[in-house]
């Protein structure tokens, strides 16, 4: 299970990840928090007046043919999107944004959804919500919660029978690590680098979430990046998101890569499999 603040999140954070593990047969779900109804239009040739006033539909299209390419399962929330407040002091919320509900309502349907699909491994954000956005930072929120309330049967009576899952991991898609073999692999094959300025501005900061888990899935970055421009709204398929061809990334950085955040199996770090001690738990039950 795969939860995210935002439709396009999924494809632009594990989908690769996703895709390489529907191939072996794996049931995965991505759970969506919000519409994106407040999100901007990111792509120029999708500016237009007619789909700026029909957002939440145009959005959830997207979801849909992103859903397919991937072959994933998904389902929503149906929280409303808090938005990403600019300025200096920061805007309020706005009234009823998901950012706002009570961590113990928003986590409900989360929970709900974690006990009818009994997922072994979940994925989140880590507490800065890999970016400060206020609905990435709520996910992570709920995430964390109803990965302790779904098996506990005291907790949520009437939202099904209790499951817990096994290991919850944390999204480390956008590492400098990453960003410069992507670089240096481009460099050398005489293109241009977008990631530079990026990596010259990057801030160095110390490491909340070491690095723990690698998943080769190279094979599915072209799967990855169909799904991508499935979110036509949100990515420009002439952008930065395909500086660099996958031919060339599966050179540089040919995983996608997590921490393992929570484990309530034996495992040995470094990993690279999500399921690292989870089949063995799951056969020998």
């Amino acid at each position: 299970m795969a939860v995210h603040a935002h439709p396009d999140d999924e494809s632009s954070k594990g989908a690769a990840t996703m895709a390489r593990y529907v191939s072996e047969g794996v049931e995965v779900l991505v759970v969506t928090a919000t519409g994106g109804e407040r999100g901007d239009i990111l792509n120029p040739a999708m500016d237009r007046p007619e789909i700026k006033a029909n957002m939440s539909a145009v959005r959830q299209a997207e979801m849909d043919a992103a859903r397919e390419i991937l072959g994933v399962k998904q389902e929503w929330l149906g929280f409303v999107d808090s938005g990403l407040p600019e300025g200096d002091p920061l805007p309020p919320l706005p009234e009823g944004c998901f950012a706002l509900v009570p961590l113990e309502e928003a986590t409900a349907p989360l929970v709900k959804i974690m006990r009818e699909f009994r997922p072994h491994v979940v994925l989140t954000y880590d507490e800065n919500g890999g970016y400060p956005h206020p609905d990435h930072i709520k996910t992570h929120e709920i995430s964390v919660a109803a990965f302790d309330a779904a098996g506990d049967p005291e907790r949520y009576p009437g939202l099904g029978d209790p499951w817990q899952p096994l290991k919850m991991y944390y999204f480390l898609t956008f590492h400098k690590e990453r960003l410069l073999a992507m670089h240096e692999q481009l460099i050398e094959a005489g293109k241009e680098s977008p990631y530079l300025d990026w990596i010259a501005n990057w801030e160095d900061r110390p490491v909340l979430w070491p690095l723990t888990t690698k998943v080769p899935c190279g094979d599915f970055f072209e799967v990855r990046d169909a799904a991508l421009i499935a979110h036509a709204t949100q990515i420009d398929p002439n952008g930065f998101w395909f500086a660099c061809p996958p031919d060339l990334q599966r050179k540089a950085w040919p995983t996608e890569d997590y921490h393992l955040a929570r484990s309530l199996v034996d495992t040995e770090l470094p990993e690279d499999d999500l399921f690292a001690g989870v089949r063995e738990k799951v056969h020998s039950s």
